[in-house]
């Protein structure tokens, strides 16, 4: 069975005067399983997760199906993640978050439809998703995760504060994508609910590895079968019960609990109760349950028993889930082709590659480190409480070898037991890390005769072999690609095993050498930016009109604007190009010209606030495409506010006061240019200052700032010298390029000139070129960082 996921040395950095949260851990996860981390809050399980996509500097490796994840060209389309909730935007809707998604991946935009109706969100696609209930933003954020018909899903506590009928569902629909011969890894904290969906369980306690084996051997070893009581005389009932089951020479464990409850291992309600009766013991509660026997395990009324699988079956909802996401994944990855054939590129395994369905218990069990089943024997013995402490009556027997995590004593008589034993081979030390298994199947042949030959072969005859080169410090050993176009990468798997890129030891690595002093060490995990989006024009259309808080602003500068057109009508003395664009001389800016930065600010200052683009990494990538796309939807934006605040003004002035304050000025397209140099400047500034420091407000302020604090300086700098070297520009253009200019080319480019030379337009010039050079800065910085 191909191992999808193998992380190796996964370990987090170390923190002030504690341990680290994660240490050394190493597992793996395979195609068409379901493996879920178990621990309790603290144990490192969402640590885990963020050391293997990346998010979290420490150190460690991770491979997805060959490759690391910084590797892979489209992340997205080989894991979907789901770490928490959906950080997008309130106002916006389920299918214009999805359909801006999409565009972001790369994938149709029709996806949107197909995923909301795999997750049943159809009804609610029209709903705001600062309305959604928990259970339907799990759902959105479920939807998101597989927009991109990823192989794997990594989710993080999926069923965190969900009810029943809520949490049955998402498990239905891992086990859908499991049985589709996808790779699923999640978390829990529930024993129980690992047991229910789960096909191998790999335990975490206090940072370690602790256990990683199948579903079956850690329901039979971690969980048990007891009888709760509650009862005012708590103390005497057990030494009652512990009496009976020693006259009558049954093997029955009582455990005292906090408080007046008792937890009973070995017995039945039957027996409980007809010996609280015969004794007159007033009892409170008396139920069935499953007890959690691991480490930090607490009373859990919940009980539901697994199957003998250690999967919950599918019910009809989740097979017809399985049925729509079969043929839509199988359509996706069609016209996933199609487009990749008609565009000439080659196509991608982790996005395109055939899925073989996996039996869901297909393999044996393997070796645990938990302990065999004899572990879970009981005897007779007197009550215990949770903290190891003794009951008032005598024991003649205790149970051998606690579970790791369980203070429970063991007495000399269990010990002198189990010393007689003969050893239990199958099991490890915690700290041990687990080697890669060799067996793929219950049916694989035992290889250790052909190993011994080959041995005897090799000793036979000494062939001169070319000795591999020594590695250096911090080389990687790269693990066997899988082809892209293979029809089976399960089947390809088998044949050509991927190494293990660790250097600690494990089967098929070289162990470290004296010359290589760091390779003992795993590989350090670098954050990186998250990539781009790989249409980025279409995502930030969809971006800006998917809320309505644009055309919000618009309208209000646009009432704002003929308020003071009316205004300055009324009081006069207004030239008349200040009239129509509503700017009064005491003010720095006119309100178009704010408006248009902040609508050139909001493009990125959402984006920090709701990043729905890298919503794992919590910021945005700054990369030159969504730059350019933020700063061409921007620019559209300003020209468009910059013409309606013209005609509107225009149109409410010869409304109120007639044709005469209504009229074009003469030098109409030197003002137009000036004009829409403006807007385009404001939003810009915008756009880049939130960029750089990641705020709407800090956006705004630089806009602000322009004409309030760089336009004196410039005015300082230059006194009266702009006339002077915008004078007959055109004539010196043309005597300097020797060249007759088609269209009258040198007047556009005399009157751009004279609008950089004037104090505003220069200003905002100097200040556009400063902004750009940070914005480059910072992203170059993230890079090398």
């Amino acid at each position: 069975m191909l191992r999808v996921i193998q992380a190796f040395g996964l370990t987090s950095d170390h923190r002030k005067e504690l341990p680290p949260a994660l240490d050394d851990v190493t597992f793996e996860a395979r195609a068409g399983r379901v493996t879920v981390l178990l621990g309790a809050p603290g144990a490192g399980k969402s640590t885990a997760l963020r050391l293997m996509l990346e998010l979290q500097q420490g150190r460690g490796i991770t491979y997805f199906r060959g490759r690391p994840l910084h590797r892979i060209a489209h992340p997205s389309r080989e894991v979907g993640v789901l770490l928490g909730d959906v950080p997008g935007h309130p106002a916006r809707t389920v299918r214009g978050h999805l359909r801006m998604l999409c565009a972001a991946a790369g994938v149709p935009v029709r996806r949107a439809d197909e995923v909301l109706e795999v997750v049943g969100l159809v009804s609610l696609s029209e709903e705001r998703l600062g309305t959604l209930s928990r259970g339907m933003d799990r759902r959105l954020g479920l939807a998101c995760a597989l927009l991109a018909d990823p192989h794997t899903l990594v989710l993080d506590e999926p069923t965190d504060g969900l009810s029943d009928r809520e949490s049955r569902w998402v498990h239905g629909m891992l086990r859908a994508h499991a049985a589709q011969g996808g790779t699923v890894l999640s978390t829990t904290s529930d024993p129980k609910e690992a047991v229910r969906i789960a096909d191998r369980v790999v335990s975490l306690d206090q940072g370690r590895l602790v256990a990683d084996q199948e579903a079956r051997d850690f329901a039979r070893n971690r969980l048990r079968p007891r009888v709760a009581v509650r009862s005012p005389h708590a103390a005497r009932l057990a030494a009652l019960l512990v009496k009976e089951a020693r006259t009558a020479r049954r093997s029955v464990e009582v455990v005292q609990e906090d408080g007046n409850r008792l937890s009973v291992y070995g017995s039945t309600c039957a027996h409980v109760g007809e010996t609280a009766f015969r004794h007159g013991v007033l009892v409170h509660q008396l139920a069935d349950e499953v007890g959690d026997m691991g480490p930090g395990a607490g009373a859990d009324p919940t009980d539901r028993t697994p199957t003998e699988e250690g999967t919950a079956p599918l019910g009809d909802e989740q097979q017809a889930s399985l049925a729509l996401l079969s043929a839509i994944s199988q359509t996706s990855r069609e016209s996933r082709s199609a487009s990749a054939q008609a565009l000439g590129e080659p196509r991608e395994a982790s996005a395109c590659g055939h899925r073989e369905p996996h039996a869901a218990t297909g393999t044996a069990a393997e070796d645990t480190r938990t302990g065999s089943a004899a572990r879970m024997a009981v005897s007779v013995g007197e009550p215990r409480t949770r903290d190891g402490g003794q009951g008032p009556a005598p024991a003649s027997h205790a149970s051998p070898d606690p579970l790791p995590g369980d203070s429970r004593p063991v007495d000399d008589e269990a010990r002198t037991e189990l010393s007689a034993a003969p050893p239990d081979t199958t099991t490890d030390t915690p700290d041990t890390p687990e080697a890669p298994e060799a067996s793929e199947g219950p049916d694989t042949p035992d290889t250790s005769l052909d190993r011994d030959a080959a041995r005897s072969a090799a000793e036979a005859q000494p062939a001169a072999a070319p000795q591999p080169r020594p590695r250096s410090a911090g080389e990687p050993t790269e693990p066997a690609e899988i082809p892209a176009d293979s029809p089976h990468p399960s089947e390809d798997a088998a044949s050509t095993p991927i190494a293990p890129p660790s250097t600690n030891g494990y089967d098929g690595i070289p162990a470290p050498t004296a010359l290589d002093a760091l390779s003992a060490l795993p590989p350090p995990i670098s954050v990186r930016p998250a990539p781009s989006p790989l249409r980025p024009l279409r995502y930030e259309l969809r971006r800006a009109t998917g809320i309505s808080t644009g055309m919000v602003i618009s309208a209000a500068v646009l009432l704002v604007s003929a308020v003071t057109a009316l205004l300055l009508a009324r009081i006069g003395h207004t030239p008349q190009a200040r009239l129509l664009a509503a700017w009064p001389a005491e003010l720095p800016l006119p309100p178009s010209a704010l408006g248009a930065g902040l609508l050139g600010a909001l493009a990125f200052g959402d984006e920090f606030r709701h990043p729905a683009l890298a919503a794992d990494r919590g910021t945005v990538p700054r990369r030159l495409g969504l730059l350019t796309a933020k700063l061409l939807v921007a620019t559209l934006s300003a020209l468009m506010l910059a013409f309606l605040t013209v005609g509107c003004d225009a149109e409410v002035l010869y409304l109120v006061y007639g044709r005469e304050f209504a009229k074009v000025p003469a030098d109409w397209l030197q003002l137009s240019a000036s004009w829409a140099g403006l807007m385009v400047g404001c939003a810009w500034a915008g756009v880049l200052a939130a960029g750089v420091f990641r705020s709407t407000t800090a956006g705004l302020a630089a806009v602000v700032a322009v004409p309030v604090a760089v336009v004196p300086l410039v005015q300082k700098a230059v006194e009266n010298t702009s006339v002077r070297t915008a004078a007959e520009i055109s004539v010196r253009l043309r005597e300097t390029f020797l060249m007759q200019w088609p269209f009258g080319g040198e007047r556009y480019l005399a009157g751009v000139v004279r609008v950089i030379v004037q104090p505003v337009g220069g200003a905002l010039a100097l200040s556009l070129t400063l902004l750009m050079c940070a914005y480059l800065l910072t992203a170059l910085r993230s890079r090398v960082r």
